[in-house]
């Protein structure tokens, strides 16, 4: 998807607009999933996912959005789930996906959302941004610098996906996130796959060294998330933890003992 270049889809909005759905021509809300650290005991992070008003899948929310709403739908969810998490008493990291096609000059675009992390009291050291290795990006530099300014600014910056998308390790040399998540292909069946286990292995020894912190995603198994934390893995999204709550906060699997 190619980035939006009309200067005026990228004025600063409103928190208000932003949480109304201004100009999107549809509205949306969020479910939030837990990402869990099993070395300390307690939820790390919760992540924003897109939801209809009803509950409907990111994937029937996003049927919505195309190339001339895609600025303000991404400034629709960062302001949502800003405020949702407020509301919720969140107390933990909160991940939020943006575009970074939808960023056409990461100081303008970032205006929103240090405005709602004010007027909701939502503290910026606490949220985590999210790029999707789903999303072609042409303009790494770009990428790169929209991530340097949010670094700056006292962000996290996750690469999510990592291991499914279009980028691989380049990607690790050229943004320098904070976090990397493991794709779930990495994950599914990783205590029976040997080939998948010293990939993760390897990956996370490379992200140990640069200082990164490594999220395994899509964890289904309790197999699974022995196998990861036998290669040095702790913080842990999936549905064998928690699926995401609609509007709420899920409760953990009492089967992990946090």
């Amino acid at each position: 998807m190619a980035r939006i270049t009309r200067p005026t889809d990228y004025r600063p909005l409103s928190c208000a607009a932003c949480t109304d759905g201004a100009g999107l021509g549809f509205d949306f809300s969020m479910a939030f999933q837990p990402i869990v650290d099993t070395l300390n005991g307690e939820v790390f992070s919760q992540e924003a996912l897109a939801r209809g008003l009803q509950n409907e899948s990111a994937a029937e929310v996003f049927t919505h959005v195309n190339e001339s709403n895609l600025y303000r739908f991404d400034q629709a969810c960062r302001v949502k789930a800003i405020k949702l998490a407020a509301e919720l008493g969140v107390s933990t990291h909160l991940n939020v996906n943006f575009m970074p096609n939808a960023v056409y000059r990461p100081e303008l675009c970032i205006r929103t959302t240090l405005d709602a992390a004010q007027t909701y009291g939502f503290p910026i050291d606490r949220i985590v941004f999210e790029i999707t290795e789903g999303e072609y990006v042409a303009d790494v530099a770009h990428l790169r610098a929209i991530v340097t300014d949010y670094q700056q600014r006292g962000f996290q910056v996750a690469l999510d996906d990592f291991g499914a998308g279009h980028s691989g390790l380049n990607w690790l040399a050229d943004l320098m996130p904070d976090l990397v998540k493991l794709d779930m292909c990495l994950i599914r069946d990783i205590d029976r796959d040997k080939t998948r286990r010293i990939i993760c292995k390897g990956v996370v020894q490379v992200c140990r060294e640069l200082g990164m912190g490594v999220i395994a995603e899509g964890v289904e198994t309790r197999d699974e998330l022995l196998c990861l934390q036998d290669i040095d893995v702790h913080l842990f999204q999936g549905y064998y933890l928690a699926k995401p709550s609609f509007e709420g906060l899920a409760e953990i699997n009492p089967a992990i003992q946090l």
